[in-house]
C-alpha cells in the first residue's frame, strides 16, 4: 500500500523492497509512475492530491484524486482512473492516380468481445510512438504493417480518442504512395505476434464501408471522412 505525503507524492508504507514502477524499476525499467499529474499547474482550478498505480504491466492504470473548482466556484474532490498506453500515430496511405487506399485487416480481441461479429477490423496503419517522434514512428509502422515506404507526410491533426479514461493522443497523417513504394511485405512484426493482412481498395469503396458498418475503427473512419471532405482523392 502507499501513503500520501503532504506534497502529493506516494511513499511506501510497510514494505521493505518498495514498489516496482514507483520507487524501484519495474520490468520495463520505469520508476516514478505515481508522479504523473503531481504538480501540474496549467489549470488553476485543478490540483492533484493523490496518484495510485493500480496496474503497471505493459501499460499503466492509475487512480488519481484531485480537487476541481466548478464554474459555480464550488471546490469538489474527484477521482478518476486513467489508462496510459502512451501516444500513437496513424496514416492514410493513398494513391492519387489510381484513387486507392492502403489499409490493414487484423483481429482485435477487444472489439470481438464487445459485439463485433468476428473481431477482424479494417484499419489505417497505426502504432504507438514508443520513444520516437510521431513522423518517425508512423513511417516505421507503415513499413512494418503495409510494406510501404512513405514519402512526404501531411500532418492532419492530433486527437484524444477516448479522453474520459485513456490518456493517449493520436497524431494523424496522410501520405501519397505509388506501386513503386511498396518495397516491403508488410504484415506486421511476427515476433510481436502481429498477423496483419494488407488490403488495397478503391477510395470510394472504403468510404462506403464506413457507411454500411464494414469499417468501424474510429481513426480510420476519421481519416477517410477527412479525405472526402478535403477532396483528397
Amino acid at each position: 500500500m502507499t501513503e500520501l505525503t503532504k506534497t502529493g507524492q506516494n511513499t511506501m508504507a510497510g514494505t521493505e523492497h518498495g514498489m516496482p514502477g514507483v520507487d524501484i524499476p519495474d520490468a520495463r525499467g520505469r520508476t516514478g509512475l505515481d508522479q504523473v499529474g503531481v504538480g501540474l499547474g496549467r489549470n488553476k482550478d485543478v490540483g492533484v492530491t493523490r496518484v495510485e498505480v493500480t496496474s503497471n504491466g505493459w501499460h499503466v492504470l492509475r487512480r488519481t484524486t484531485y480537487t476541481f473548482r466548478q464554474r459555480s466556484g464550488k471546490l469538489v474532490t474527484e477521482q478518476r482512473e486513467t489508462y496510459d498506453r502512451g501516444n500513437g500515430a496513424t496514416v492514410l496511405a493513398y494513391d492519387p492516380l489510381r484513387r486507392t487506399v492502403l489499409l490493414t485487416r487484423q483481429f482485435r480481441f477487444p472489439a470481438y468481445v464487445n459485439g463485433h461479429e468476428d473481431g477482424m477490423l479494417t484499419e489505417a496503419a497505426a502504432g504507438l510512438l514508443d520513444d520516437d517522434a510521431p513522423d518517425v514512428a508512423i513511417r516505421r509502422e507503415a513499413m512494418e504493417e503495409l510494406g510501404v515506404q512513405l514519402g512526404e507526410l501531411r500532418h492532419v491533426f492530433d486527437l484524444f480518442m477516448s479522453p474520459g479514461s485513456v490518456t493517449e493522443r493520436v497524431h494523424f497523417y496522410a501520405a501519397a504512395y505509388t506501386p513503386n513504394d511498396l518495397s516491403g511485405t508488410g504484415g506486421g512484426v511476427e515476433e510481436e505476434g502481429e498477423d496483419i493482412e494488407v488490403i488495397e481498395i478503391p477510395f470510394d469503396d472504403a468510404l462506403a464501408m464506413t457507411a454500411d458498418g464494414r469499417i468501424v475503427d474510429g481513426k480510420t473512419v476519421i481519416l477517410l471522412q477527412w479525405a472526402a471532405l478535403n477532396r483528397l482523392l
